[in-house]
This record gives structure tokens, C-alpha cells and sequence, in this order.
């Protein structure tokens, strides 16, 4: 649909259109208004999810009478399985469904997961009978029960996942990026963006926290339920006054397309001059055109078998011929690889902090006064707490001397951000284990060892410090990764960015459910590091691994970082000029 041409910055904006398939009025449509319906979207979403995550350990165990190792396992795969799903919404996204129709029909599925979830926790029959007085067997949730309860969190993954994977993409295009004043807004949104959701973080791990804890299960989730339905209502009634644009296409068709072609022409041989390969140039569409036209590396030389020339060039489906530029686009996604496994370590770090650090602050004292006890999962407050408190410490504080260190306008470097945000991550397992050990101490000293319900007169405070470190290190690693995956992704491939960035969420916490099946595995038959009962087990010991691992990936990660070139710095070599980019905003996380 070609839309009419307007004066510059007239009442239309040039490439976005109404509800009714119209130009969008500039106006009517778009700007604060519509953005901050948006944003209530994804602040519902950030508080339900971290509402349940943070504190289902306790209900797993306490309730469902899961041991430690299983109930973790369970909320590693949920948040997983999340995080892994918004590469399925921002595929559907970009491919099919636009973003408007992904944010709603996704956040009708996780309303329908979350109402499945609060049910489950109303009617009896859906839990196992609680455990009888002075024993120390449980009956455990029997199928039928783990299975409304993994239909529950898995319909509520999936509504997480797709509509996490538009809301801050559909949020950036409610601003005319051409517009002076839209772009100071859209940067204003932003930051709003990362304020407004972490109050919604805060807001799950205390209140909702405390209302799951004290007034019931039932009660807490059917908030939840509650406040996203209300959200997607109020989501639907701003349907008028949002902005669309058209579908871009997914960048996972254009790597496949990319392998596909270069695999169709493996025997056929590269031609040394580069002006021979089919390239930009050569297309006639204004879309291709406009890509930023790149250099031939000299990585990776079979995939430019994609752009070999053949007959009917200029009809040839993108299956069978590549421009080079496409080629290149997708070989600089190859270069990033190592810096992405290196960075997926640290989230299996944090996956600890809604678990098994969870499950420590059950056996503690968590008494503020004679009457206040804080819930087990708010704990996970002071993570949020030490998130926030980073990132302007490190803008007045630390950025400033870095970048008289370093000779850097912005401070540290991405790579540096992130390797000082998994060096923070070995630290933090190395005080959780000395931790841990201070506990088993007390335990033993005190002669409380059998008793898994026992209180121990330890305070739940000693926990503090591995929260803060590991939300120092998040502070910097997400910053980091964030800024790196924008910056080094190719110009028409954004969309990677966020991709990628999630990928390394997910596989962190998959791979730590990995671990501890391993972990239960070789230790669970005769001194069990992960036991049902703490006091039994060997935590410390899974920590130490945990740090182990840590410093060896910061050591393979600090090898990758000198081998890696930035994009600016390669092309600049090659001689060509570096185009300034907008960031597209923030990841669903």
C-alpha cells in the first residue's frame, strides 16, 4: 500500500498507518498516550511472571511437597522456556501477525494460563492433602496435579514469550523516528520503559509476595489474573490510537536463506574479484537498496557461494541467490557467537537466586521485629534493589574514571561491561558457598540437622550479599550485552539483537536445570549435594562448581573479547563510512 506524499512532518507520519489501514495521523495517533497503554502492558506482564517465578519454589515444595532439586528445576524450565519463546513471538511478529495482533492474542494466552493457575490452586483435588502432623513424609502431587499445574505455567511461557517479544518494538513505534521532538520522546519512553517495570518487579516480590505467602496462593495468582486481563482491555481499547507498520520479515528466514543458497552452489567455484558476486547493486527493490552495502570479509568464504551469479539472476528466489551484503550481514551474526556462549554462564548464576537461595531463606530467620517475617522470595528484592542502584553508580561513578582510563567517551566498552558482570557472578557463588557452609554450621552446632522445618537462629541477612553481587553483575552484563548485540548487529537485522540477547537468558536457565540433574545424578545415592532436606545436603559444594565454572567461562570469554573486532573499527579499515543507528529500544526481559 504506498502511502501519499506529505510535507515534511505534516499531518501524516510517512511510513506507519492507522487501524483503518490509513496514513496515521500524526495527531490522533501515536505519542505519550498510546506508548503508556503499551507500557501497562508489559508492567501487568513483569509483575504476574516474577510474581510467580520468585516465589514457586516455596509453593512447589511447600505445597505440591517437591523435593529442592525438581521444584528448581520446574521454575529453571519455566523461565526458560519464557525467555526461549519470544523468539517464536518475534518471528510470528515480523513474519505474520504484525506486533498489535502478537501483544494481544499472546497476553489472551498468558491471561488463560494464569486463570488455570489460580484455579488450581482453589479446588482441592488439584493439590496433594497437606503433610500430617509430626511426620516427616509428604504425599507428592500426583500426575493429574503436576499436569494442571504445567499447563498452567507453560500456556503462561508461551503468552509471556510472544507478547514480551513486541512490547517494546510496538512501544518505539508509536514515534516518528524523523520527528525531532517524537525521537526525544521515544528516549524518554525508554527510560521510563526500564523505571515502570521494575517497579512492576518490585511490586511481585514484596506485595504479591506477601499476599501468596499470608492471605493464600489463591489469592495472589487471582491478582494476577485480575490485572492482565484489565490490561489487555485497556490494550484493546487503544487500538484507535496506535501506529502500524508494515511487516519487516523475520532475520532467521534471511540466515536460512543464506546457508540454503550457499549450501545449493557448494561446488561451484568463488570468483577472486568481488565485483562478480551479485550485491545491492544489482536489485532493483528500493528495500534492498537501502542496506547499508558492506565489504567482503575473509571469514567464512563458503557462504559467499550464496551470491555467485547465476541465470535469471534477477528473478532467482533468495533461496538460491544472496546479494553479498546479505551475505556479509549474516556472517557478522557468526562473529558474535562466542561472546553470546560466553555470556549465557551468568544467567544459570542468576537462576540460583530464585531457587535454591530461596530455599535457604526458608530455613532462616527472616523476623524484622517481633512480628514481621519477610516471605522467603522477597529476598530476591535486594537483587532488584542492587540492579538499580548500579546502573547510577556506575553512570556518576565508575564510567567517568573509565573513561579517562580507557581513553572512552562511554566509559567501559560493552565487552568490558560484561566481563566485569561475570567476574561479579564468580564472586557471588564463591560468598553464597562460604554461606552455606555458615549455615550447616549453625544447623549442626544446634543439633538441627533431621528437621527440615526447623527455623534455624541464623539471620536470612547473611543471603544479602550474593543477591547484591549477582545484581551488580546483572546490572552490567545486561547493560552490556544489550548495548553490544545493538551496536554489532548488522542494520537490517535489528531484530537479532533482541534475539540473541534472550537466547542467552533461556539457555542460562535451561543449562542450569542441566546441572543439577547431573548434579543429583552422581551425588543423590549416598552424600546428595542437592537434598530434599538443606540441612542434609551439600549446597556449598553445587556453589563451588558453580564459581568454577564461572572463571573458567570469564577466562574463555576474556579470550573471545581481544579476538573480536568491533563492527565501527572493521569497516572503518576497509574504508567505508560508519552509519549512526537508533537504537530500537529494550528487550523483553
Amino acid at each position: 500500500m504506498a502511502l501519499p506524499v506529505t510535507d515534511d512532518f505534516g499531518k501524516t507520519v510517512a511510513d506507519a498507518w492507522d487501524y483503518k489501514g490509513l496514513p496515521a495521523n500524526r495527531s490522533k495517533t501515536g505519542g505519550w498516550i498510546s506508548s503508556a497503554v503499551i507500557l501497562g502492558v508489559e508492567t501487568c506482564e513483569r509483575f504476574i511472571t516474577l510474581g510467580i517465578a520468585f516465589n514457586l519454589v516455596t509453593y512447589l515444595t511447600g505445597v505440591m511437597h517437591l523435593g529442592n532439586a525438581t521444584s528448581a528445576n520446574t521454575v529453571t524450565n519455566f523461565l526458560g522456556t519464557s525467555f526461549m519463546l519470544c523468539l517464536l513471538g518475534g518471528f510470528i511478529a515480523d513474519s505474520f501477525l504484525g506486533r498489535y495482533l502478537t501483544i494481544a492474542i499472546f497476553t489472551t494466552v498468558q491471561a488463560l494460563g494464569v486463570t488455570i493457575l489460580t484455579i488450581s490452586t482453589v479446588i482441592p483435588s488439584l493439590r496433594p492433602p497437606p503433610c500430617a502432623e509430626n511426620s516427616s513424609t509428604c504425599v507428592p502431587a500426583n500426575g493429574t496435579q503436576l499436569g494442571v499445574l504445567q499447563l498452567a505455567l507453560y500456556l503462561t511461557a508461551l503468552g509471556t514469550g510472544g507478547l514480551k517479544s513486541s512490547v517494546s518494538g510496538f512501544g518505539s513505534d508509536q514515534f516518528d523516528e524523523k520527528d525531532n521532538n517524537e525521537r526525544a520522546m521515544m528516549t524518554t519512553f525508554f527510560n521510563w520503559f526500564y523505571f515502570i517495570v521494575s517497579i512492576g518487579s518490585l511490586l511481585a516480590v514484596t506485595v504479591l509476595v506477601y499476599i501468596e505467602d499470608h492471605l493464600g496462593r489463591q489469592w495472589g495468582y487471582g491478582i494476577c489474573a485480575c490485572a492482565i486481563v484489565v490490561c489487555l482491555v485497556v490494550f484493546l481499547l487503544g487500538t484507535k490510537r496506535y501506529r502500524f507498520k508494515k511487516l519487516m520479515g523475520s532475520p532467521l528466514t534471511q540466515i536460512a536463506a543464506v546457508f540454503v543458497a550457499a549450501w545449493k552452489k557448494r561446488k561451484l567455484d568463488l570468483p577472486a574479484d568481488s565485483s562478480e558476486l551479485f550485491n545491492v547493486d544489482d536489485v532493483a527493490e528500493a528495500s534492498v537498496k537501502s542496506k547499508q552495502k558492506l565489504p567482503r570479509s575473509k571469514q567464512f568464504r563458503f557462504l559467499d557461494k550464496a551470491a555467485i551469479k547465476v541465470h535469471e539472476m534477477s528473478k532467482a528466489s533468495k533461496w538460491n541467490l544472496s546479494t553479498l551484503t546479505d551475505v556479509e550481514e549474516v556472517k557478522m551474526i557468526l562473529r558474535m557467537l562466542p561472546i553470546w556462549a560466553t555470556t549465557i554462564e551468568f544467567w544459570t548464576i542468576h537462576a540460583q537466586m530464585t531457587t535454591f537461595s530461596v530455599s535457604q531463606a526458608t530455613t532462616m530467620d527472616r523476623h524484622i521485629g517481633p512480628k514481621f517475617r519477610i516471605p522467603p522470595a522477597s529476598m530476591t528484592v535486594f537483587l532488584i534493589a542492587s540492579i538499580l542502584a548500579t546502573v547510577p553508580i556506575y553512570e556518576r561513578c565508575v564510567a567517568p574514571i573509565a573513561a579517562r582510563v580507557f581513553r572512552n567517551p562511554q566509559g567501559l566498552t560493552p565487552l568490558r561491561r560484561v566481563g566485569v558482570g561475570l567476574f561479579l557472578a564468580g564472586v557471588a557463588m564463591v560468598v553464597a558457598a562460604l554461606v552455606e557452609i555458615k549455615r550447616l554450621h549453625v544447623a549442626e552446632s544446634h543439633g538441627m540437622v533431621q528437621d527440615k522445618s526447623v527455623v534455624l537462629p541464623l539471620s536470612v541477612f547473611w543471603l544479602v550479599p550474593q543477591y547484591v553481587l549477582t545484581g551488580a553483575g546483572e546490572a552490567m552484563i545486561y547493560a552490556g550485552q544489550l548495548d553490544f548485540f545493538l551496536r554489532e548487529c548488522p542494520k537490517g537485522m535489528k531484530t537479532m539483537s533482541t534475539g540473541l540477547f534472550l537466547s542467552t537468558l533461556a539457555l542460562g536457565f535451561f543449562f542450569s536445570t542441566v546441572l543439577v540433574i547431573i548434579v543429583n545424578s552422581v551425588t543423590g545415592h549416598h552424600h546428595p549435594w542437592l537434598a530434599d532436606n538443606l540441612n542434609e545436603g551439600r549446597l556449598y559444594n553445587f556453589y563451588w562448581l558453580l564459581a568454577i565454572i564461572t572463571f573458567v567461562n570469564f577466562v574463555l570469554f576474556l579470550f573471545c573479547a581481544q579476538w573480536y573486532v568491533y563492527k565501527d573499527k572493521w569497516l572503518a579499515a576497509e574504508g567505508y563510512q560508519v552509519e549512526l543507528e537508533e537504537s530500537p529500544g529494550p528487550s523483553c526481559h
